[in-house]
């Protein structure tokens, strides 16, 4: 999100913001998902789900009772994209954990 990465992009001192280019777009995004693995204590499940959801997003869910705040419960994501969001990332990050 447009948004977002300005938001990043400032963080981390960037000068230029532009999402088309390959290279900026994954500095930021890497920038922004380490930032909420660190804001959920290196959670992936909770980070994932707030990478693609919002941070906001999440947390009111976590404060709402719907997800625990320790993930374990995951598959209770109320939006149906981010809970396939979710589930696909970490199944092919177990796929790649199989081949490293």
């Amino acid at each position: 999100m447009e948004k977002t990465g300005i938001e990043v992009a400032e963080k981390i001192g960037m000068d230029e913001v532009n999402l088309k280019d390959p290279k900026s777009n994954i500095e930021l995004g890497t920038m922004y998902f380490a930032s909420l693995l660190k804001y959920y204590n290196y959670n992936y499940y909770l980070a994932i789900a707030a990478y693609n959801a919002g941070l906001g997003t999440v947390t009111n869910w976590i404060n709402e009772g719907i997800i625990k705040e320790d993930g374990t419960d995951i598959e209770n994501i109320p939006y149906k994209e981010t809970n396939n969001y979710v589930r696909k990332v970490i199944n092919y990050y177990k796929i790649y954990e199989e081949y490293v």
